[in-house]
């Protein structure tokens, strides 16, 4: 059955870090585009950063590119979004997602055949 269970959420003042994990099936997770999103109060669901666990390349949205970092661990079928130096615009609900092709749109929540439940990041003085 595929699966995606995301874990590491939590409050942070800004400036802080936290990692979030994306653990999956073998069937989500071998050569598969799998991406982060986020989704705030009020505003429409967002990919931050995509990683092709078939290579390991990877993809990150503008507004997270030099402060976020998304990577894989085979041996788990699992992938980690690294946030560093966080804001409180970061503050949303967190999700990652799977689907076999990645493609130009991947930051837009279309397409994908599985989603995690979601966790949350709050960044708050």
């Amino acid at each position: 059955q595929a699966q995606l269970v995301e874990s590491g959420g939590g409050s942070v003042q800004p400036g802080g870090s936290l990692r979030l994990s994306c653990a999956a099936s073998a069937d989500t997770y071998n050569n598969k585009c799998v991406s982060w999103f986020r989704q705030a109060p009020g505003k429409e669901r967002e990919g931050v950063a995509l990683i092709y666990t078939g290579n390991g390349d990877t993809v990150y949205a503008d507004s997270v590119k030099g402060r976020f970092t998304i990577s894989q661990d085979n041996a788990k079928n699992t992938v980690y979004l690294q946030m560093n130096s966080l804001k409180p615009e970061d503050t949303a609900m967190y999700y990652c997602a799977a689907r076999a092709w990645c493609g130009s749109r991947w930051a837009q929540p279309y397409g994908y055949d599985t989603w995690g439940q979601g966790t949350q990041v709050t960044v708050s003085s």
